[in-house]
C-alpha cells in the first residue's frame, strides 16, 4: 500500500511538471496565427489600399471589445483585442505599438497581470529588434515611451526618456529637454525614488533660474523641499523653503508664507536650533493672523507651545497656550481648545500648581461635554487631581 501511494504521487508530481512545462511552452495569444480576408495569400507587403481596409477593420473590431466590455463580457473583449493586436502587426511597429499600450491601459486596470505582461515582454521584443536593426530613431522613441508608460513598466518608460533626452541634449532643443526632465521626475516621484528626482528638479531649476522664469522656479523649488524632506535631509528642505520665501515674496503669494513658515520652524527643529524654530513659529503666526488665517495661526502657536515645552520653558509655554486660546476661540475650534485646555492642565500638575491644573481640566471637561467627546477622559482627570488635593499635608 505504502509502495501504491508513493508511486501515485510521484506520477502526481511529474504530470503537474509537465503540463507546468507546456503551458509555459504555449505561445501568447498575441502571437497565435490569426487570419483576415484583406491579407495576401503569398508573402508580400500591403498595398497602400489593403492597409487602409485592414485599418479601418481593426479599428471595428476595438469598437466591438468596448462594447463587449462594457456589457460586461471582460474575456470576449479581451479576445477580440487580442485577435486585433495580432493583426496590427501586419501594418508595422509604429501602429502595434499604440495598440499594445492601449490594451494593456485597460488589462492593467482590470488586473490582468498575465496580459500586461504579455503586451510588455512584445513590446520589449520589438524593440530589442529595432535596435538591432539601427531603427530606433527619434521619431519612434515616443511610440515606446507612451507604451510602457500605459503598462506601468516604469523601469522600460525611464530608458527610452533617457534616450530621447540625450537626443534633444545633442540637438540643443531646451524646451524638450525641460519636457522629458519632467517626465523623468515625475517617473522617480511615481515609485518614491527621491534619490534619483532630486538631479532630475534641480536642474530644472537652474534651466528657469536661467531665464528668471520666477514662477516655475516656484512650482521647483517646492518640489526640492518636499523632495528633500523625504529623505530626511531638513538641512537641504530649509535650503530650497528658504528660497521659497523669496519666490513667494516675489510673485506676492503672501497667503502661502504662513504654512511654509511653520515649515521652515520644523526643519530648524529637526536640525536642533530650537531659536531660529522659535523664530520662524512667531512669524508664521504673525502673518497668518493678519491675513485671518485663523487655523494656520493656531497651528504655529500650538508649535510654538510646544517647543518650549519640549525645553522645560513651562511659563513661556503657557503664555503661548492663553495666546493660542484666543486664536481658537476667534476660530471657534471647539476640538482644538479642548486639547489646548488638556496641554495646560498636564503642565499645571507638573508645577504642582492643583487649583490651575483642576481649572483647566474643568474647562476642558465643559467643552468635552458640549460636543460630546472625551467627556470620561476630562472627568477621570479632575478626580485624579481632586484626589491629590485631598490627600493629607
Amino acid at each position: 500500500m505504502k509502495s501504491f501511494f508513493i508511486l501515485a504521487l510521484t506520477t502526481l508530481l511529474i504530470e503537474g511538471t509537465i503540463y507546468q512545462a507546456s503551458a509555459q511552452n504555449q505561445p501568447s495569444p498575441i502571437e497565435q496565427p490569426v487570419t483576415h480576408p484583406i491579407l495576401p495569400k503569398i508573402n508580400r507587403p500591403l498595398s497602400p489600399l489593403e492597409r487602409r481596409i485592414l485599418r479601418e477593420s481593426l479599428d471595428q473590431m476595438n469598437v466591438e471589445a468596448q462594447a463587449q466590455l462594457n456589457a460586461g463580457n471582460e474575456p470576449e473583449a479581451f479576445n477580440i483585442w487580442y485577435k486585433e493586436l495580432a493583426l496590427r502587426r501586419y501594418l508595422g511597429p509604429n501602429e502595434e505599438i499604440p495598440a499594445l499600450g492601449r490594451v494593456g491601459a485597460i488589462a492593467w486596470n482590470k488586473d490582468r497581470t498575465d496580459d500586461v505582461r504579455s503586451f510588455t515582454e512584445r513590446i520589449n521584443t520589438l524593440q530589442l529588434d529595432t535596435e538591432t536593426k539601427g531603427q530606433l530613431t527619434p521619431e519612434t522613441l515616443p511610440i515606446y515611451a507612451q507604451a510602457y508608460q500605459e503598462l506601468h513598466s516604469l523601469d522600460d518608460s525611464l530608458d527610452i526618456y533617457q534616450k530621447m533626452l540625450a537626443n534633444a541634449r545633442q540637438s540643443g532643443d531646451q524646451v524638450v529637454v525641460e519636457e522629458l526632465l519632467n517626465k523623468i521626475g515625475e517617473l522617480h516621484l511615481s515609485r518614491f525614488d527621491y534619490p534619483n528626482a532630486a538631479p532630475v528638479y534641480e536642474e530644472l531649476l537652474d534651466i528657469v533660474q536661467a531665464r528668471s522664469d520666477s514662477l516655475k522656479e516656484g512650482v521647483y523649488l517646492q518640489k526640492l523641499a518636499e523632495i528633500y524632506r523625504e529623505m530626511l535631509q531638513p538641512g537641504n528642505s530649509l535650503k530650497y523653503k528658504e528660497e521659497l520665501v523669496e519666490n513667494y515674496l516675489k510673485n506676492q503669494r503672501v497667503q502661502e508664507l504662513p504654512n511654509l513658515k511653520i515649515s521652515i520652524g520644523e526643519d530648524y527643529e529637526a536640525l536642533k536650533q530650537p531659536e531660529r524654530a522659535s523664530q520662524s513659529y512667531q512669524e508664521a503666526y504673525s502673518l497668518a493672523w493678519s491675513l485671518l488665517q485663523f487655523g494656520t495661526a493656531g497651528e504655529a502657536l500650538n508649535k510654538l507651545a510646544k517647543l518650549y515645552e519640549n525645553s522645560q520653558q513651562y511659563d513661556l509655554a503657557l503664555q503661548i497656550y492663553q495666546e493660542l486660546i484666543k486664536v481658537q476661540q476667534r476660530g471657534y475650534d471647539y476640538y482644538g481648545l479642548m486639547g489646548t485646555y488638556d496641554q495646560m492642565g498636564e503642565i499645571y500638575l507638573i508645577q504642582k500648581n492643583l487649583p490651575l491644573a483642576l481649572d483647566s481640566f474643568q474647562k476642558g471637561l465643559e467643552l468635552a461635554r458640549a460636543i460630546s467627546y472625551k467627556e470620561e477622559y476630562f472627568s477621570n482627570k479632575i478626580a485624579q487631581v481632586n484626589q491629590q488635593i485631598n490627600l493629607p499635608k
